[in-house]
């Protein structure tokens, strides 16, 4: 049954917006130039349209063959064979190329490594702020398997943002996720601002896995108890047949008052839809919080 269901018509509010003009084919070409890697390509992620029609994307490192096999997402599993230390550099050039202002940065789990690519990680926060010092940095990171080490080489780095994603609620999180612990990524996300108090938090829920409203209410407050400052909200959409299955699709009026809900617990921006990804309108994002905290007493 959860099969079939998950083959059914998408509702009328998750029709996606093609765009291919030239922005979206140049954007194309220079990621291919530079052997590059975007999540907004390997994720399958539906706002890829947009976003690079926009000049925005989500870049990510470490090649593109992930340690890790959860239930929902698409990057190709297996066991990575390099380690591209040139990566940074041709990171930095691309968003030179683009112009950017923010530049959301994230990777595969490269478990294999002893610091699970934190190096490359700082190394690429360094890259970017050589050649577009205006330009604020997003770092997307995995759990480094709570090697709180690796941690501090990202944070001492100095990252605009460190987002790491809870991806769904407590009781689902070991059916969602491979290797990941629901526990261990609110333990990062708290060691992380003990060691940059300044620098903004995120995480991000998927929704419509079989999470219950009073689920996402306690995940938000489990957040907030590790003073994360953003959070983003949206649907899952299941990639492939042999993936999760949506268990239901979760209506925009829903996700409008879990952004209210998500407000009211104190976080700095809320971004909540069902087309919402966790790099989605970044840098309005970062923006927002910014406003927020402005005028916080």
């Amino acid at each position: 049954m959860k099969k079939q269901q998950s083959k059914q018509p998408k509702p009328e509010w998750l029709r996606i917006k093609l765009v291919t003009d030239g922005n979206y084919a140049e954007l194309k070409d220079m990621m291919r130039s530079k052997t590059l890697h975007t999540v907004c390509e390997e994720a399958r992620c539906p706002n890829i349209y947009e976003c690079w029609a926009n000049r925005t994307a989500t870049f990510m490192i470490l090649g593109d063959i992930c340690t890790r096999a959860c239930r929902f997402c698409a990057v190709n599993t297996g066991m990575p064979t390099e380690l591209d230390l040139q990566e940074p550099e041709r990171v930095a050039e691309a968003a030179e190329q683009m112009g950017l202002r923010h530049c959301v940065v994230t990777s595969v789990a490269r478990d294999d490594l002893n610091d699970g690519g934190a190096s490359i990680f700082a190394e690429t926060i360094r890259a970017i702020r050589r050649r577009l010092p205006f330009c604020s940095v997003e770092v997307l990171i995995p759990d480094f398997m709570g090697n709180w080490d690796a941690l501090k080489i990202v944070m001492d780095a100095k990252p605009d943002i460190l987002n790491h994603n809870i991806e769904t609620v407590e009781r689902l999180s070991d059916r969602v996720r491979a290797k990941a612990k629901y526990d261990r990524s609110l333990e990062l996300l708290k060691r992380a601002k003990e060691m940059q108090p300044r620098i903004p938090t995120k995480s991000s829920m998927m929704l419509g896995v079989g999470e219950t409203y009073e689920e996402i209410l306690q995940s938000m407050d489990d957040l907030r108890k590790v003073d994360c400052n953003i959070l983003t909200l949206g649907q899952y959409l299941q990639p492939t047949p042999n993936h999760l299955p949506v268990e239901r699709y979760v209506h925009p009026d829903e996700f409008a008052a879990l952004k209210r809900e998500g407000l009211a617990r104190g976080f700095d921006h809320v971004e909540s839809g069902p087309l919402v990804r966790s790099s989605y309108h970044a840098h309005e994002q970062v923006q927002s919080a910014a406003e927020s905290r402005a005028v916080s007493p």
